[in-house]
């Protein structure tokens, strides 16, 4: 089942190659980005209607970066020569007929005249396909600068960058989050794709999903059931060992350094050409398993890991078999993990071919009833039913009903799927926001218990006392700071953490650096934002 990007119609290889000379002429800055400034002043003079631009900028920018790359300018182009061929600019228009017929260059006023004497004064021709690298390339190497010129800054990723940098990480230093909470952040972490991450127990079809969304008889390297897999692109099909994948600067996996080689070792990436993996990263986790199997088998926080990559990902299925019901309790504490990712949580009952519309009604009815009692929460999940995999649906079993209901299902979560990378960028946003609320809390909690060390004797007794009475400590900040008690860590693994530390050596409470992350979710992100709406409004 395959999902690609948005369609760039016919467009001949004559005509990209124009479209990559008008690219190249229109990017001002020379760094592969079309930015909403370059857009005002390059469709000026296709002489459409504001409103006529507006709607080719929100069509062509579907991720909301704030810019175009190549292929999305050449939607962009296609679009307007549409338009000033009568049609009506809509999202509908890229899967008409029309459009993927359309052959027409646009017709923008005075342009040839531009090219022409900007050839004769470079002296030699446009050097076209050229690839350009990104201005924030640099930005978390140990040469980077401290601070990055805003005029720099071309997508809202790379302002999340920048205050990062400038802002957020300096708290995060400061008062040791990336002990506690998360890992500091990098470059591959911004840049990285959006990410699908599937659990269940064992036996629930995940893997077969993840082939039948390919449309693939292997993902690359056949992977096994007792490991974390990644499926992600690649120019040929390859697996890469686990060890290797989290030193990889271009990847965003180098925080699973913390769960040891035990768990690398049952980590691999396995690559392969796709359309949809230009998009979309799956991962593929292995089944959960009963709770003592749990414990003796596993030699590394198996919850840990799931928590840790429902960080990362942009969707999470949670994948049921109509037979196996029952939530382990090991399947109850992974689930329990994802607190605080509930908007990313899909759930999938697989296999429902296997049983009959009466038997799938019931199924149905306890699937919620169990998930009500696990989740917790007064809103239900949404719930795919289909049997996803590449053999036809079992028409004995399901009836004409249930394979009607079973495409329909399926065209649900492909939109789900689809929709992905187009929210992208505004789901880095939310990450990085609710990331720096929670840099706040921990300041906040840190530096309290720092102020209640004595200074000269007795300090491990008053530490140990703090520890034991985390959970009143937590209720003191909460008031003194009008803090809301959802946003705080959990007690008990805040404890565990803290206990390893000498509460007497971090810093007192830094006004300076708490301020700086107020005026950054105040002032700067909402700027940024506004830097890189649709420039026409």
């Amino acid at each position: 089942m395959e999902i690609d990007s948005i369609s760039t119609g016919s467009c001949s290889k004559e005509h990209q190659t124009i479209f990559q000379e008008w690219f190249n002429y229109a990017d001002e800055d020379g760094d592969g980005r079309f930015t909403g400034n370059d857009a005002t002043k390059f469709f000026a003079i296709s002489n459409l209607s504001r409103q006529e631009l507006k709607q080719v900028w929100a069509i062509a920018d579907s991720k909301r970066q704030g810019y175009l790359d190549f292929k999305e300018f050449v939607i962009a182009m296609q679009l307007i020569s549409m338009a000033q061929s009568g049609y009506s600019v809509t999202q509908g228009l890229l899967n008409s007929d029309v459009y993927l017929k359309n052959q027409e260059l646009p017709t923008m006023e005075g342009l040839d005249a531009s090219l022409a004497k900007k050839r004769r004064k470079q002296g030699k021709k446009i050097v076209i396909g050229n690839s350009y690298p990104s201005v924030s390339k640099n930005w978390f190497t140990s040469k980077s600068p401290k601070r990055v010129p805003a005029s720099s800054v071309t997508s809202v990723i790379d302002g999340l960058k920048r205050l990062y940098l400038q802002k957020l990480k300096p708290l995060e230093v400061a008062y040791r989050y990336n002990d506690f909470v998360s890992p500091l952040l990098t470059n591959s972490d911004f840049d990285a794709k959006p990410m699908v991450l599937l659990l269940g127990q064992y036996s629930t079809g995940k893997t077969t999903f993840i082939k039948h969304m390919l449309q693939s008889a292997h993902i690359g390297p056949e992977p096994t059931t007792d490991r974390f897999v990644v499926v992600t692109s690649g120019p040929d099909e390859r697996s890469i060992p686990g060890n290797t994948v989290a030193v990889q600067a271009d990847m965003p996996f180098g925080g699973l350094t913390n769960f040891g080689t035990a768990f690398l070792s049952k980590f691999e990436c396995s690559q392969m050409p796709h359309p949809l993996l230009e998009h979309i990263t799956f991962v593929d986790s292995p089944g959960v398993l009963s709770g003592e199997k749990q414990r003796t088998q596993r030699a590394y926080d198996f919850t840990g890991v799931t928590s840790w990559f429902a960080a990362k990902s942009d969707l999470i299925l949670l994948l049921f078999d109509p037979h196996k019901l029952d939530v382990s309790d090991e399947f109850k504490r992974v689930i329990s993990s994802l607190k605080g990712h509930d908007d990313k949580i899909r759930v999938v009952l697989n296999k429902a071919d296997q049983v009959d519309t009466q038997q799938l009604m019931r199924v149905y009815g306890a699937l919620m009833w169990s998930l009500g009692k696990v989740l917790n929460t007064p809103e239900v999940s949404r719930v795919y039913i289909g049997s996803f995999n590449n053999k036809p649906v079992n028409d004995a079993i399901s009836g004409p009903i249930g394979k009607e209901l079973f495409e329909k299902e399926q065209e649900d979560l492909l939109s789900d799927l689809k929709d992905i990378p187009k929210k992208a960028c505004d789901r880095r946003i939310n990450e990085f926001v609710k990331r720096a609320r929670a840099v706040k809390i921990h300041a906040y909690i840190i530096s309290h218990l720092k102020k209640h060390m004595p200074a000269m004797i007795g300090k491990a007794k008053v530490q140990q006392k703090l520890i034991d009475n985390l959970e009143g400590e937590f209720v003191k900040v909460q008031k003194e700071f009008h803090l809301p008690p959802g946003d705080f860590p959990n007690v008990d693994e805040f404890k565990e953490i803290l206990s390893g530390y000498n509460i007497d050596k971090f810093v007192k409470l830094k006004p300076k650096m708490i301020q700086a992350v107020d005026d950054m979710l105040a002032h700067d992100i909402p700027n940024l934002l506004k830097t890189f709406r649709n420039p026409y409004g």
